[in-house]
Parts: C-alpha cells; structure tokens; sequence
C-alpha cells in the first residue's frame, strides 16, 4: 500500500485509527500470522476456532509490524503494546470485524491498482490454470498472483495487499469448500474476467450433488460485472444454465473457440477465436494441456497473444516429478485429489514410458455418502490402466484395493508407505504419489 496513509488505510477498511500518526506511510502487505510478520507489515488479529489472533497483537508489534488490526476487546493491550515503544509508536486500528475489515481493504487496494483482474476456480486443476496463466501473462505485463494456497477468504485479500502499484493484471485463484463462498471472493476481487475449468465431484459431504457443485462454482458467473469475460468449457452442461447474456463468454476445449490443435515434442499450436498461436510447453499431461486452453482463453480475453516457450513455475506438491537415487521416478502429486484428478493422474502415469508403474493413493475426502464406491471406481480405473502396484495410505484409502486386481499393499500411514515403496520400487519404476492433503502424503518423500 505504497503511496497510502495509515488515515487511509483506516477509512479503507472502515476501521478507527486508535493509534499512531494519521499521515505516517502506509503497510507494505498484511499478514494474520505473528510468525510471518516482517518490518511494515499490518497484522490483522482474526478470530478462529481454536485462537484469536487479536490476543498476539503485542508479539506482532514487537516483531516490528507497521500496526495491527484488532476487535475492540484487543484494544486496550495493543495500544498498551504500541505506547511502549514510545512517541509515534505503531499504528493501531480497531474494528468490530476484522475479517470483513480485511476484506474490504483490500478490494479498495484493488481498485486503487485499476489493473485487470482475473479469478479462476474450479474442481480440479485451478492451481496449475492460474500457475499457467499467469506465466503467459507475466511474459508481455507486470503480473500479481497467489503464493501457492492463498486463495480463500484470508488468503485472497493477502494476496491483493501484496500486489504492487505496478501491477497491470492480477491472477486470483478461487477456492471453495460450499455455497456462498466464490461469491465472497468474488466480492473482494472484482475480476474482469472469471474462469470456470471444469465441474466434478468434489466438495460433496457438504453439497451432497454435483449440480450444486456447478451452482457454487457458477456465482463466479452470476456475480461478474455486465460486460466482463466468462471463460468455460465447451462441454459443460452443467454450467449451461448459468450463462448469462450480458456477458462475453469464451469456450475452451474440444468443440470450443479455443482448442488444441496439436501437439508434438513440447510444442502446442492453439487456436483461440480463430488466431493461431504456437507455445512451447514444458509439460506434456493432457490435463495441464485442457488447462493451457483455459488460461489461452483467459488471455485472449485480456487482449494477449501468448507465444513463444512457456516458462511456468507450478505450485508445490502439483505434479511435481523427483529422480530419486537408484532410477526411480516419483511424480509428486499430493496436494489434493478427487475422482477428476485422480483419474487424469492416473492416465498420465499409464501413459509415461515405465519399467513398471506404482500408484501410491491416499483418500480422497469429502466425497459424502458415496465416497467408498468413487474409491471402489478409481481401483478399477488403475486396474484398467495397466498399473503394476498399489499402495493404499490410512484406512479410508483401503477401499481402492477392492477394485484393483494387481498386486496391492495397504499402509497405516504416509512414513510406513514410505518405508514401503523403498523396498518394492526398483530402476525404472514411476511412481504416483496422489491424495487429499488431510492424506499427509508429502511426508512420504521426507
């Protein structure tokens, strides 16, 4: 918040500046976690489940934050906490709501950036969309995009105040757990252009159907500006009744206005809206190709002609592939799974050239009612697929093995799973290493 005061910072988030000097310089970002706060940051003391953040305020203050944001009943130690540093201590502002002031300061940023702005969501593969997309769009403009997960409720709003005065487009991803909750986001964001990459079943313990998984996703569409840029797939009939009029609308995927015309030894040529363009990719999965049509489109929606090779940095545990000592290959893929992903995962580990292929799976949760046969369908899918060996992680995962014919293995947890794959895997062997993040699965490789 270059440029800013802290009186502005405090009327930006309709906050009372309780504290410090009105016309003292403004925070360089935010932060909600006194072990992440630098020099000049504010941090904002939020109330959860099991703490409330108002209560470190001093610790952040100490820490040399810029100020802190606080409920009312935090007052009276952060003001404490900032006198004891002496004349023009740090600056401490007050409301009853520190997660909707949050919030609302940071949509002001937004708007005082005026660059463009896109959300992205979907039930599988908006991590690597906006990985993507925003490396198509950082090689032509100044381009501000979420670390790693910082896309929810918090997580967007410090993304946003973390974005310089010279950003010209912001790639924002959009994560939801139910109802309600892109449109929250949206709220804060105000993106020109939405992106939907695809509809499945996830998120069902709380939405119970895959249409109401559509619906959810969908307020992305509902709540876009008139004349703002909708970008979806060409087949997705679920989305169908959620299109909207006044909106631009472009299509990706087979069948739509932006489509893959081939692809052959890293290199892509795409035709978006009836423009050729030629990338060359650094990947080779056909759900990150789907998902480089889906961020073409985003461009194309933007006024940019992506070109030339791509250089992407994916989030971490996204596909990540690891050559361990001995001639084994892992590809590291635990960041989260649902039977969309998993079954994409698993076509590419059948599709890479391989001595043998192993599938190591933790569960995919929140799946509700019909969670074991979605496992039940994925142990098919890898008995299908020609997989050599599975390895199933915790004890929900174990239901995989009823639909696998192979040789199989069940672990109690990620390290035994570990202690495990180095005595069955050998040179030349792949390995798919995929689950839900509550699978823990990335304390198997440590």
């Amino acid at each position: 918040m270059n440029g800013r005061t802290a009186a502005w910072v405090a009327e930006a988030a309709g906050a009372r500046l309780a504290a410090g000097d009105p016309t003292a310089d403004g925070p360089r970002r935010a932060a909600v976690d006194t072990r992440e706060v630098t020099q000049g940051d504010l941090f904002v003391g939020l109330r959860g489940e099991r703490a409330d953040g108002g209560t470190f305020a001093a610790d952040a203050l100490s820490a040399g934050a810029w100020g802190v944001l606080v409920a009312p009943e935090h007052e009276e130690r952060a003001l404490a906490a900032s006198a004891a540093s002496g004349p023009g201590g740090p600056t401490v502002l007050v409301a009853e709501h520190p997660l909707a002031s949050l919030q609302r300061l940071a949509r002001r940023w937004r708007r005082e950036l005026g660059c463009k702005v896109v959300g992205v969501t979907g039930s599988t593969g908006k991590t690597s969309t906006k990985d993507i997309l925003a490396a198509l769009l950082s090689a032509q403009l100044r381009t501000h995009s979420n670390r790693e997960n910082l896309n929810t409720e918090i997580g967007l709003p410090l993304t946003i105040l973390e974005a310089g005065t010279d950003t010209e487009v912001m790639v924002l991803e959009m994560a939801m757990r139910g109802e309600g909750q892109i449109a929250e986001l949206v709220g804060v964001a105000e993106p020109d252009v939405g992106v939907i990459v695809n509809v499945g079943p996830v998120h069902l313990e709380l939405l119970g159907t895959v249409e109401r998984v559509a619906g959810a996703k969908a307020e992305l569409i509902r709540d876009l500006r008139p004349g703002a840029v909708c970008v979806m797939p060409a087949s997705e009939p679920l989305l169908e009744a959620h299109l909207r009029e006044d909106l631009d609308t472009i299509t990706f995927g087979p069948g739509g206005e932006v489509m893959l015309l081939s692809f052959e030894a890293g290199r892509a040529e795409i035709e978006s809206r009836g423009r050729i363009l030629a990338l060359e990719l650094p990947y080779s999965e056909p759900y990150n190709l789907l998902n480089t049509l889906a961020a073409v489109g985003a461009a194309t929606a933007l006024g940019v002609r992506p070109r030339g090779r791509v250089e992407v940095r994916f989030s971490s545990l996204r596909g990540e592939v690891l050559e361990l000592p001995g001639g084994v290959t892992v590809v590291n893929d635990c960041y989260n799974a649902n039977p969309m992903s998993m079954r994409a995962a698993l076509q590419h580990l059948a599709e890479s050239p391989a001595e043998r292929r192993l599938a190591v799976l933790g569960t995919m949760a929140e799946l509700g009612p019909e969670s074991d046969a979605f496992h039940r369908e994925i142990g098919e899918e890898a008995t299908a697929l020609g997989v050599d060996v599975l390895v199933t992680v915790g004890q929900e995962a174990v239901v995989y093995s009823e639909g696998f014919d192979g040789e199989n293995y069940a672990a109690a947890t990620p390290e035994e799973a570990g202690a495990l794959l180095a005595e069955l895997a050998v040179p030349g062997d792949r390995v798919l290493v995929k689950g839900s993040r509550s699978a823990g699965l990335e304390r198997l490789l440590s």
